[in-house]
């Protein structure tokens, strides 16, 4: 861990650890993220294999246009091409990494893989590659290419080529998408994981409650809030949890989708969005909404309608994470979601659900989306919810304003782990709008 990571680490747990909202979670240090993907192979990636039906999987790492899985597979600090193979050996997996000797010595010391073998520099590495899977029975080799995940789409058109070349005709036959076992890896997090994106989800929620409490009606911009939740972020050595210039997305006006704030003016009668995620060690990230509603001067509470709005968009929530339970898909989520917006007389919105959220904010796994466009699962919508996944998901009411063709949505975004026997929340959820009073 760099030093700006162990000062992120330090600002993160002193200030979780005055958190009311965080008082019943158990004080557990982070864990290093050397120390977390070790036990994410060993712990995780056999069980991930048979369920993908390979057998072996290699993923080639190099320098400037590296592999999108490099750090979670060691291959991060590749300058010479290597390949990292785990080869099934019954009930285990054995990791070997396939090294030009300038890199062999420092892989050896970080002690990930059960085998380090090093290879002259300039040596074919594919080659290496070949020999090494023909030493063993694989039935079928996962390399990274895919037509829909990113993330297991990491070799090169010239990579592929040689590689393929490379083999004989009876291993290249067996070759096969890591899609599948991407999936089924990533998707399911440690308990350790968890409890680090747990810490976090508080702090990111605090950070926008905080940032609420900046705003005077008539005078503070959506873009004001922002700044301010960019300038806490750097004060506490946290990163966007995705892209820069959307995060966060505060919006106080009508529906704009995933976008950056503007320069608009919050009003009486606004109610405010806020869509937020950080990413914490550089590595796991969160994906929060709160939801504010400014007050009329005199007001103490807002108008029946509006408290009507907010019930039934939390109500939508609260539906949506009874539906997320081992063994039910993605589209059961949505479905689940989609009957109740109908019920509470909501207009129809575009996004789905939810997604999985950890690496990435749109992380790999089963995606609570597709019924709202009334077609049966499929895709990532069709795949199948297990213990372990953390889902960012959204309780919608929308409803039409003056302006022809514009919106306004309330999602009630949180975020929960799969259990056992269903879900919970990572933190307490928002059980009440926040209230701006105006001047």
């Amino acid at each position: 861990m760099t030093n700006s990571s162990q000062t992120a680490l330090l600002l993160l747990c002193t200030l979780l650890g005055t958190a009311s909202v965080a008082a019943d979670a158990p004080a557990v240090p982070a864990p290093s993220w050397a120390e977390v993907r070790k036990a994410r192979i060993a712990r995780l990636l056999p069980e991930a294999m048979t369920r993908a039906g390979v057998d072996a999987w290699v993923v080639v790492c190099r320098e400037n246009n590296n592999d999108p899985l490099a750090a979670h597979v060691g291959g991060e600090n590749a300058v010479g091409a290597a390949a990292f193979l785990f080869l099934r050996e019954g009930e285990k997996v054995r990791s070997v990494a396939l090294s030009p000797e300038g890199e062999a010595k420092a892989l050896r010391d970080v002690a990930l893989h059960d085998e380090v073998e090093a290879f002259p520099r300039g040596a074919n590495l594919y080659a290496t590659v070949a020999e090494r899977l023909g030493r063993g029975q694989f039935r079928r080799t996962a390399i990274n290419f895919s037509e829909s995940l990113s993330v297991a789409d990491g070799l090169s058109s010239t990579q592929r080529e040689r590689l393929v070349a490379a083999l004989p005709p009876k291993l290249r036959q067996r070759i096969v998408s890591s899609e599948q076992l991407v999936i089924e890896w990533l998707s399911i997090k440690l308990p350790e994981e968890v409890e680090v994106m747990r810490r976090a989800a508080v702090l990111t929620a605090r950070l926008e409650e905080e940032a609420y409490r900046t705003v005077v009606p008539g005078r503070t911009r959506d873009s004001d809030v922002a700044r301010f939740l960019k300038r806490r972020m750097a004060e506490l050595g946290v990163t966007d949890g995705w892209q820069p210039d959307q995060n966060p997305n505060v919006n106080s006006g009508p529906d704009r989708g995933h976008s950056h704030a503007t320069d608009r003016v919050i009003q009486p009668g606004d109610f405010i969005q806020t869509d937020f995620g950080i990413r914490v060690q550089g590595r796991w990230v969160t994906d929060i909404q709160r939801f504010a509603y400014v007050l009329a001067p005199g007001q103490k509470q807002p108008p029946p309608e509006a408290l009507e709005r907010w019930e039934k968009a939390k109500k939508g929530n609260r539906v949506a994470l009874a539906a997320i339970k081992p063994g039910a898909r993605g589209w059961d989520v949505d479905k689940a979601q989609r009957d109740w917006m109908r019920e509470a007389g909501s207009e129809p919105v575009p996004w789905g659900t939810g997604h999985s959220v950890g690496y990435w904010a749109h992380d790999v796994g089963p995606a609570l989306s597709g019924a709202q466009k009334g077609q049966p699962a499929q895709g990532a919508s069709a795949r199948i919810i297990r213990p372990g996944q953390v889902f960012a998901f959204d309780g919608f009411f929308a409803w039409k304003l003056p302006t022809l063709g514009e919106t306004k949505t309330i999602s009630v975004e949180e975020m929960a782990v799969v259990t056992q026997t269903g879900a919970e929340y990572l933190i307490p959820p928002q059980e009440e709008l926040l209230l701006i009073p105006s001047p």
